[in-house]
């Protein structure tokens, strides 16, 4: 059982980037997956997630971040990034429905993707 993320990169401010997080060792099925980051030297913070399939995002993400999924892959589509959003991105996932998105404890994690964003 593995998730493995995909799609960081290095933009510079305004730019776009979407990340993509696969499953291996079983199906998406509806589970509830949640994206979070973590920059150096602090604690790691939830982004956004489907709990029961439906999007929540953090404050700061609202309007510019979408979480979606398809068969096979989480998404978290990201849009007018700024410098402040600069992280490692992990996806998580508890193979339940539902998921507590703010919570940092999950069965299964990613081994996470850089995303840089300049000024």
């Amino acid at each position: 059982v593995r998730l493995e993320e995909s799609g960081g990169g290095s933009v510079e401010s305004g730019g776009s980037l979407t990340l993509s997080c696969a499953a291996s060792g079983f199906m998406l099925e509806s589970y509830g997956f949640g994206w979070f980051r973590q920059v150096p030297g602090k604690k790691r913070e939830w982004v956004a997630c489907l709990n029961n399939n439906d999007p929540y995002y953090r404050d700061s993400v609202k309007g510019r971040f979408t979480i979606s999924r398809d068969t096979h892959l989480v998404y978290l589509q990201m849009n007018n990034l700024k410098p402040e959003d600069t992280a490692v991105y992990y996806c998580a996932t508890d193979r339940t429905f539902s998921i507590s998105c703010e919570s940092d404890e999950h069965d299964y994690w990613g081994q996470g993707t850089q995303v840089t964003v300049s000024a």
